[in-house]
């Protein structure tokens, strides 16, 4: 008997002021720069776009990079006011922003998760999460056919890297996983290395209805992953990143100390309320400001 989860999402007005921009706004900022991590790319290039399509007037400039080049420019670059990464900021982080009079505003705007894939000839697709530790840790280093484990990832520190970092206690995985320049070049990669495992975000392959998602999906296989032996193996999809079921779950925080009124502001407000949450369930991520119904159903 197999059971399946649909993940039903209701989603409601995010009563925390208003996504318009306002005239303030318009006459006095052109554009506004923003940090975005790399695993988070596909969903925020299509937020972006769409805000930009309801307001034409607000400009970004996104940078896409690593979650620790996004911290570091929110900590020492005065026109880095706004980023995007996996957590929340640390207290000593928190702690040196405020020795600079700066006050950050954090919120959680999605749930997404850490994404395996492996070549589709390759005989490894199912894992616990003590496996992939000895993997990432060199402990275990050879596949099922006896070739050589590869471990790619996006870039160095970027958000991947520091779950990987953190699910292995922080071991020294520096010495076994390979940092290439982008979730893209991961998957590019594993489609011409068959003995290579790549490390990617979810939403560069969770929304299926998407042209790129089935172009990135042609060629690799996205790997089942539990807790241990006895609760059984999932792909990252919706429901079980709901549920956590799926072990390699994690959060977007959008961080931001930019005015209140300014597009920075603004465009955190749309993602947090209806239209933003409507984009990241289509991500097929779990929105952060939803309620949500789970059904089960089982097949014989």
């Amino acid at each position: 008997m197999k059971t399946f989860f649909l993940l039903i999402i209701t989603l409601f007005m995010y009563a925390c002021g208003g996504s318009s921009t306002s005239s303030k706004e318009k006459d006095e900022h052109s554009y506004a720069k923003i940090i975005i991590d790399d695993s988070f790319k596909k969903l925020f290039k299509t937020s972006i776009d769409t805000y930009q399509s309801q307001f034409p007037k607000a400009k970004f400039i996104p940078f896409y990079d690593s979650e620790d080049k996004a911290i570091e420019g929110l900590m020492n670059d005065k026109k880095i006011k706004t980023i995007v990464i996996s957590r929340e900021l640390s207290k000593r982080e928190i702690f040196l922003l405020k020795k600079k009079d700066i006050e950050v505003r954090s919120n959680k705007i999605a749930t997404d998760g850490i994404a395996l894939i492996v070549h589709p000839s390759n005989p490894d697709s199912v894992f616990t999460v003590n496996e992939l530790k000895n993997i990432f840790l060199g402990k275990k280093d050879k596949w099922k056919n006896g070739c050589k484990i590869q471990v790619v990832f996006d870039k160095p520190y970027s958000a991947n890297f520091n779950y990987l970092k953190k699910l292995c206690n922080g071991g020294p995985i520096e010495k076994v996983v390979t940092a290439l320049k982008s979730n893209e070049e991961v998957i590019d990669f594993i489609k011409e290395n068959p003995n290579s495992i790549g490390v990617i975000g979810v939403n560069w392959i969770s929304d299926q209805h998407d042209f790129d998602t089935k172009y990135f999906l042609k060629g690799i296989r996205v790997a089942s992953v539990g807790k241990d032996k006895k609760t059984g193996f999932f792909q990252p999809y919706a429901g079980v990143l709901y549920t956590h079921e799926y072990p390699l779950t994690r959060d977007i925080w959008m961080i931001n100390y930019a005015n209140r009124s300014s597009i920075n502001s603004s465009f955190i407000n749309f993602m947090l309320r209806e239209p933003g949450q409507l984009l990241v369930q289509q991500s097929s991520l779990v929105p952060a400001n939803s309620p949500i119904r789970l059904i089960e159903i089982r097949t014989e």
